[in-house]
This record gives structure tokens, sequence and C-alpha cells, in this order.
């Protein structure tokens, strides 16, 4: 990898290596949390948490004397930065950023160590990560930016996402393609410029960028099939000290997790409001059947991702001394929050925030979250569940025949099974299937020629006609 991006990566995280003498970074009162407003799959640890105030009620119960000290950043790094200086307690990160946390922390040892306590948002396909390009781009596959220009942030998932995927596709990632190491809001406007081919990142922003109607997505994340998640990091001294304390964080995430169950279009509003994204994309991802499965349990599945990603980072250069895993994964604190019920849960990886109820156009239950989508209309308090693709056609004609105002629409990619905007997708006719799964969305061009060419008689269509057809 060039090494001029691994140092632009690195640079963050060396700076202020001094561990403050506080078992608190605020001092003994004041608990000091990290965390990044734009990233959302992070919310139940960091924006909702925040807005619903749960991790200050909790404190409360355990001392009237502490107070929360909130720290907004746009990556993990910085975060890994201030604890390692001993300034930030706790800290929420994608799993590659947790990686180079846990590294660095055990190479500099002592009070800076920490440990990855829980877990916020996964998916365990890996659809939280995705690579975007211009909506007028010619680009069919990953192969197809050969040399072209990448935009990605070295070392976040999103870029560990583009690199294994171009390695399926017969891609060499640093001699086929020109990476360039950049913020996500450089990247966004370099595609938009034309100064990069693609943009390869990590939730929210490729939704983002396709909502807005400035990208299409080229590969999804999911087509990898490795997981991804965010999480929870502390520094062991502070947890260490201040069992109580941690305790009431993890129980206030638990209380953030189980509010945007119950209310999730009310709680992506509240995050939407908070960050200025906007809530249909936000809700793509943390919505009922979501891109993204809240659950604050560490899974075997993903910690024996996370084992895996170790070699991958070391072998592109972005961590210099290997993670030990067991010592930096430490669940013991979220299953005494959690309480009795932690084995089935971490089992379990189930969205608990599923699609239900009655398809009121096609008469049908929903129930399968292989097909379920949801109709977002104007005004209404609530989406409208679908039970399949066709009955998601059905139903937005249904609504443009009341004469009201579509907000947004969701449903599952036909191949891959990842969530994404129905009408942002590659709707295909195939006249051989039955009625009720004539029509079929694809999220990547990819996914809609692949199916297009092993179906005799299918074809493309757009979504409009879809809709008029259906």
């Amino acid at each position: 990898m060039n090494r001029t991006l691994t140092a632009a990566l690195l640079l963050p995280l060396l700076a202020g290596c001094t561990v403050a003498g506080n078992a608190s970074a605020g001092g003994s009162d004041r608990i000091v949390v990290g965390y990044q407003s734009k990233t959302i799959n992070t919310v139940t640890a960091g924006t909702l948490l925040r807005s619903l105030g749960s991790f200050e009620k909790r404190l409360k119960q355990v001392d009237g004397k502490y107070s929360v000290g909130w720290r907004d950043y746009d990556t993990g790094a910085p975060i890994t930065a201030q604890m390692l200086a001993g300034k930030i307690d706790i800290g929420s990160m994608g799993d590659y950023p947790l990686l180079i946390n846990g590294s660095r922390s055990q190479a500099q040892g002592g009070d800076a160590e920490t440990a990855w306590v829980s877990v916020t948002g996964y998916n365990l396909r890996g659809s939280l990560n995705s690579v975007v390009v211009a909506p007028d781009s010619k680009a069919r596959t990953l192969r197809d930016l050969k040399g072209e220009t990448v935009s990605t942030s070295v070392g976040s998932a999103g870029h560990g996402t583009f690199v294994q995927a171009a390695r399926r596709y017969g891609l060499d990632p640093a001699e086929d393609v020109k990476v360039e190491n950049q913020q996500p809001t450089v990247g966004a406007s370099a595609l938009q410029a034309g100064s990069a081919a693609a943009f390869a990142q990590f939730v929210a922003w490729p939704g983002l960028l396709v909502n807005k109607g400035q990208a299409k997505l080229l590969y999804d994340g999911g087509s990898l099939g490795v997981p991804t998640f965010h999480g929870v990091v502390v520094r062991k001294r502070f947890a260490k000290e201040n069992d109580e304390i941690l305790q009431a964080f993890l129980k206030a995430q638990i209380d953030a997790t189980n509010y945007l169950h119950a209310h999730p279009l009310e709680a992506a509003e509240s995050v939407a409001s908070t960050t200025g994204l906007p809530v249909e994309t936000v809700y793509l991802y943390n919505g009922a059947g979501g891109v993204a499965t809240f659950d604050p349990t560490v899974k075997k599945g993903l910690r024996d991702a996370f084992v895996q990603d170790v070699p991958f980072l070391k072998s592109i250069g972005v961590i210099q001394t290997p993670l030990k895993v067991d010592p930096f994964v430490d669940d013991s604190f979220i299953r005494k929050a959690v309480g009795p019920s932690y084995d089935r849960q971490a089992a379990s990886t189930a969205n608990p925030a599923a699609i239900t109820g009655t398809d009121e156009v096609c008469k049908k239950k929903v129930d399968d979250p292989g097909t379920a989508g949801e109709v977002w209309v104007q005004g209404e308090s609530r989406t409208r569940p679908v039970a399949d693709p066709v009955c998601l056609l059905k139903n937005v004609r249904a609504v443009q025949g009341e004469g009201k105002r579509i907000r947004a629409v969701y449903i599952p990619d036909t191949s891959a099974g990842t969530r994404w905007f129905a009408d942002k997708e590659i709707w295909v006719e195939d006249p051989s299937a039955k009625p009720a799964q004539r029509f079929k969305p694809f999220a990547t061009p990819e996914g809609a020629d692949k199916y297009v060419s092993a179906h005799s008689g299918s074809k493309v269509v757009s979504y409009d006609e879809a809709v008029r057809r259906a």
C-alpha cells in the first residue's frame, strides 16, 4: 500500500499518547464519551443515546455528582488518539477502527489499554459498506474501475470491503486502481466533480448519495459475505475502577436500543434532526427491517470476522502490531448489563425490528424479512408494510390513486437481500415467473445483468413502468 496513505491514516492515531492520571478522562466526576454522529450505526451508543438522555439518567442513579462530556468526531481515528491520551473514557466506532484501537492500545500498554465491550449495529453479510459511482457512470461491475480513481478512507471498513471485493474481480487494488485516501465529505465532492470514478465508504454515505440522486450503487458489500459491525470500546483502567459507571452506560445503550426497536420512525427522525442527514436515509439503515441490526451482545460470528480482519489490516500496512484478540474482547460487562438472557440473545441473529403487519393492498400477512418492504407516505405517522416486491408496486400505485405523495419506498434486493430504495433499484420483468413474482428489484447493475442473462425473455424495465404494470 502507498506509504503516504498509511502515514496519513496513522498520524491522528499517534497524536498525544500520554495517559492522564485520573480514572475518568474529564476528572473524577465527568465521564467523556467519544462518538460519531453521522456514523448512524453507532446511534445507540452515540447520537440517539445522547438525545434520549439515558446515560445521564442512569448516572444519577449511581451518584448525582456525575456529568457527561460528549465529543463528536467524523471517524474513529481521533477517538482512538484521545483514548490513548487518556482524554476519552468510552468510544464507539466501526470494526476496523476498533481493531486499530486495540492494536495501538496494546502496543502502548499500561493504562492506555482498551477493551471492546459491546456492539451497536451490525450486518452479517457486510451491507453496511458499499461502492457507488456517478449516476451517469458506464461501470457495471468493480472490474470496470480498472485504471480509475477510487475515493475511500484508508483503514476504514469501506476501504476493506473495496480491497477484498476488488481482488475477487481480479483487480490488484494497489496497482490497477488509484486509491485516494479522503474523508467521506471530500470523497463525495470528488465523485460529483468527476475527479473520482467511485466512492467506497461505510454507512450512511452510500445511501445518502443515492437517495439524493448524486450516485448509484455499483457494489453492495453484502455480496462479499463478510460481517461488519460497530461497537463500544472503553479504557480498561476506567472500566476496572468505575464498574457502576460503565454499567450505567451499557444499560443506557440497551435503553436506546429498545427505543429504536419500539419507535423506529421516531428514532430515525431524532437522529436526522440532530445530524442533518435526510430521515429517509437514516431509516433505510436503522428502521424496521433496516440494513443494520441493533443488538448490544457480542456474537460469535462478529468476533470470528474480527479475528479474520487482523491479518488483512496488517497486510495493507494499517496496523504494525497484530492485535491479540482475546485480551481485547471482553463481553463480561454487557453480559452483566443484559442479565440471564444474554446467551440466548447473543446466539440469535434475527432482526428484533422486523417489518410486521398486514399488506392492506395484497391482503397478505407481512412476515418474511427476505421480501418485506415499506411504503412511507407523506404526512402519515407510520409506514405501510408490504409483503413482497410486486405488492410494493401495487401499494405505490394505490397511493398514487389516493392522490398522496410518497416519501420513500424500501424493498430487499432480489439477489443479495439488502434493503434499498425501491425507486433507485433496477427492476427486471420476468414473463415466465408467476404473476406475484413477475417484477424483481436489484440494487446493482450486475445483479440485474446476471438475472436477465440467466432467464430467457427477462428484461429491464423502469420503476415507473413496473408500478403501472404490476
